[in-house]
């Protein structure tokens, strides 16, 4: 569903945004967006734009719309353990001050963006991982349990151990869904290899922002013989592949970016074996486009495996002695011969 929308000024946002700011205890960063005529509110989760991952993704969207489509870049980022009522703040303040789309990168954003998003019905916002049912509202979706099904094929092919590991962030239900598409994928492909799952926090987006607890536990997870371990934790996946990288012959299962190539992890890079790609930058350039074009997106959009919203990363070479069997998993996938669970087997 697409609407039209108009983009609007942003020439009164210094004085509002910059109060909004102080008062969510945020970070800020911004592309020159004094005096501009158009602009994009780009509100970051917790862990911020360098955080490897999921938030790093949506930022490489931000940066092309900035350079191709000559719109300036307004950019915030969430601090751990925030209400929502400090969410709605940074949301109202972007709004505000006149950017548009507004986009909140992460499912935190959720009950924020439902009451926004119904005070400015001349704004269009973004949500990714979550569905808002609002008619000016891009709801961004992932088939995150199809990339991760073929992250399982991969790590059941390379195992040398017959264990292998998941660490998720924090157990919910967006989380989840990378579980058990890492599940089904190995034991679809080798019944034999022991899967161990474990998370960081119940329910604390603490879990994206603490690579030292991840790192904890992806030495517990490698001190059991486990040679491969995949983490799907935003930023606090950097401290499991840092664990991973001083454990011979043991491999990292990067998430949401394509981890190998980021310059921030380089120093690891020899131990990630692949990554699932979640292209968020896709989609945040998507809906920026649609916007400047006069054809908003709307509704709920997926990407899915089939659409190229989510992909295995090939970087590095490490799986290109497995990558016909990935391919043939793919292939049914994208068939419906292969149906991936969302949810893990209890």
């Amino acid at each position: 569903m697409r609407r039209v929308s108009k983009l609007a000024a942003a020439v009164t946002a210094t004085a509002a945004l910059s109060l909004t700011v102080t008062a969510c205890g945020a970070s800020s960063t911004e592309s020159d967006d004094s005096g501009a005529k158009k602009g994009v509110g780009l509100a970051f989760d917790v862990g911020g734009r360098d955080d490897h991952s999921f938030n790093e993704s949506a930022a490489r969207g931000a940066d092309k719309a900035e350079k191709e489509l000559d719109v300036n870049v307004k950019t915030l980022t969430a601090s751990n353990g925030e209400t929502d009522a400090e969410r709605v703040q940074r949301l109202s303040g972007l709004a505000e001050a006149g950017y548009n789309p507004v986009i909140g990168v992460g499912f935190a954003y959720g009950n924020s963006m439902k009451e926004v998003a119904k005070k400015y019905p001349d704004t269009t916002f973004g949500i990714v991982d979550s569905v808002v049912d609002a008619k000016n509202v891009d709801s961004i979706v992932f088939s995150e349990e199809q990339g991760s099904y073929l992250a399982g094929v991969a790590a059941a092919l390379k195992t040398k151990t017959d264990k292998v590991g998941f660490i998720g962030g924090v157990d919910n239900a967006l989380i989840q869904k990378f579980q058990a598409g890492f599940e089904q994928g190995v034991q679809d492909t080798d019944p034999g290899v022991k899967v161990s799952s474990q998370y960081l926090y119940p329910n604390n987006d603490k879990g994206f922002n603490d690579p030292a607890a991840a790192k904890e536990k992806a030495k517990g997870m490698l001190a059991k013989d486990t040679d491969i371990i995949y983490t799907a934790a935003g930023q606090s996946g950097a401290g499991s592949i840092e664990a991973i990288s001083g454990h011979k012959g043991a491999w990292a299962i990067g998430v949401d970016s394509d981890q190998y190539a980021q310059p921030g992890l380089a120093k690891y890079k020899d131990c990630i074996m692949t990554s699932v790609v979640k292209n968020v930058d896709v989609a945040v350039y998507d809906l920026i486009k649609s916007v400047q074009d006069g054809k908003a997106l709307t509704g709920v959009n997926s990407y899915t495996l089939a659409k190229g919203g989510v992909s295995l990363a090939t970087s590095g070479g490490f799986i290109d002695d497995i990558q016909p069997k990935i391919d043939a998993a793919k292939k049914k996938i994208v068939s419906g011969e292969i149906k991936v669970s969302k949810t893990p087997k209890k």
